[in-house]
């Protein structure tokens, strides 16, 4: 695993946003940084397509933990 390649993870669904999380936070620990925690997936979905959807406020939140991640990697290394 690289900064690279977790860079270029996709982010399009809850599944790949956890297996971002569970690379990203393995690559920090093999580096000995220690990463904030990742935001929650919402529980409240209604299936209804709404706007300003839960789910638009957590990938909102993902991209955010995702440039905070890399730029503490990116320190470190």
């Amino acid at each position: 695993m690289s900064i690279e390649s977790l860079a270029r993870m996709p982010l399009s669904d809850g599944p790949s946003a956890q297996a971002f999380f569970a690379e990203a936070q393995a690559y920090a620990a093999q580096c000995g940084v220690a990463l904030r925690s990742p935001p929650s997936e919402p529980t409240t979905c209604s299936g209804r397509g709404c706007n300003g959807c839960v789910w638009e406020g957590f990938f909102t939140a993902v991209t955010f933990w995702r440039e905070d991640a890399l730029d503490a990697l990116a320190k470190a290394l």
